[in-house]
């Protein structure tokens, strides 16, 4: 009933930004919860931040807070996730997801995009 698609991935220098984007279609509940995890080669997903849909809450990992954001156009139907500083270890696959829990576990999650690299070069 949700389709979410993720773009905005590519590469940046260390120190630099990326902004990507959530696109949602379909049915979307105000309640629900989104969710931004990422996975590296040979590591599991790891969460990465969230926030409420309608509301303004959100949470972010430890070694993402000071430096990602989180934002929306509530007209396009998109989040957004602003990340500043990167690093070489913020290099991974970025997923987002809707689910109709605030959570940092991604089995709470119901509907996901399908990713997007971001590489971030020395």
């Amino acid at each position: 009933q949700v389709q979410l698609v993720e773009s905005g991935g590519g590469l940046v220098q260390t120190g630099g930004s990326l902004r990507l984007s959530c696109a949602a279609s379909g049915r979307t509940l105000s309640s629900y919860a989104v969710g931004w995890f990422r996975q590296a080669p040979g590591k599991e997903r790891e969460f990465v931040a969230t926030g409420t849909w309608s509301g303004s809450a959100t949470y972010f990992a430890d070694s993402m807070k000071g430096r990602f954001t989180i934002s929306k156009d509530n007209a396009k139907n998109t989040m957004y996730l602003q990340m500043n500083s990167l690093k070489p270890e913020d290099t991974a696959v970025y997923y987002c997801a809707a689910g109709q829990s605030f959570s940092t576990d991604s089995y709470t999650y119901d509907y996901w995009g399908q990713g997007t690299q971001v590489t971030v070069s020395a």
